[in-house]
C-alpha cells in the first residue's frame, strides 16, 4: 500500500468506528449516524479499490472489538460493513440503483437476523420467538377486547415482523442512496443518477 492508500485507510477505519461508538453511546443522532456509518469505506473503495476497502472494514473490526468488546464490535460487519463493501462496489462500476438496493436490502434484513441470532445465543433464548410471541399475544388480545372474529397466528405475525424488517430496509436504503448522491460528488467521487421513478422522490442536487 502506498502511504496514501495506509492514511486513508487508518483514517476512514476510524471514522466509521467512532459513528458506531456514537450510535451506542449518544442519546441523539442515531438516524444520522446510521446513515452515515457505511460512506467512510465506500469512499475508501471508490478511491482505492475493493482491496482497500476489505483492509479497512478489517481495521475498523479490530478497532470495535478493542473499544466495545468482541461481541458489539464485530456487530457493524451485520450489515453495515457488508453494505459498504457492496455499495462501494456498485458504485465503483456504476450499477443501477435498482440492482445495487435490491441486494442491500437483502443485505440489511439479514444482517438484523444474523444480530438477533447472535444476541439470542449470548443471553440463551430465541429472541424472536420472543418478541413475535408476545406481539401475537397483545395482538390475541386486542382482537378480544374488541370481539374481532379474527385474530393473527404466531406464523402470521413473523411473516409481517419480516416484511416491516424488509420494508424499514427498502427505506433506509433508499435514504442512504440519496445521501451519498448527495455527499460524494463534493469529495469528487460520484455514484450513477437516480432511476428517472425516484427523480421526483429526491428534492437534491447533486453538481
Amino acid at each position: 500500500m502506498s502511504p496514501r492508500q495506509m492514511t486513508e485507510t487508518a483514517y476512514m477505519a476510524a471514522s466509521t468506528g467512532l459513528l458506531w461508538v456514537a450510535i451506542y453511546y449518544l442519546p441523539i443522532g442515531d438516524a444520522l449516524f446510521r446513515l452515515a456509518i457505511p460512506l467512510p469505506l465506500v469512499l475508501l473503495q471508490l478511491r482505492h479499490g475493493g482491496r482497500t476497502a476489505l483492509e479497512g472494514v478489517a481495521v475498523t473490526v479490530l478497532l470495535l472489538t478493542v473499544l466495545m468488546g468482541p461481541v458489539r464490535g464485530p456487530l457493524m460487519l451485520f450489515p453495515y460493513g457488508l453494505l459498504s463493501l457492496w455499495l462501494g462496489w456498485c458504485w465503483r462500476r456504476q450499477c443501477s440503483w435498482w440492482f445495487s438496493m435490491a441486494v442491500g436490502v437483502l443485505i440489511g434484513a439479514a444482517g438484523f437476523l444474523v444480530r438477533v441470532a447472535l444476541v439470542s445465543l449470548l443471553l440463551g433464548e430465541n429472541l424472536w420467538v420472543v418478541i413475535t410471541g408476545a406481539a401475537s399475544g397483545l395482538l390475541n388480545g386486542l382482537a378480544d377486547r374488541l370481539q374481532l372474529p379474527v385474530a393473527p397466528t404466531l406464523d402470521q405475525v413473523q411473516v409481517a415482523a419480516l416484511l416491516l424488517v424488509v420494508a424499514q430496509n427498502i427505506v433506509y436504503l433508499l435514504a442512504l442512496h440519496a445521501v451519498a448522491w448527495w455527499v460524494l460528488p463534493r469529495l469528487r467521487q460520484a455514484i450513477p443518477d437516480p432511476p428517472r421513478l425516484l427523480r421526483p422522490l429526491l428534492a437534491l442536487d447533486p453538481s
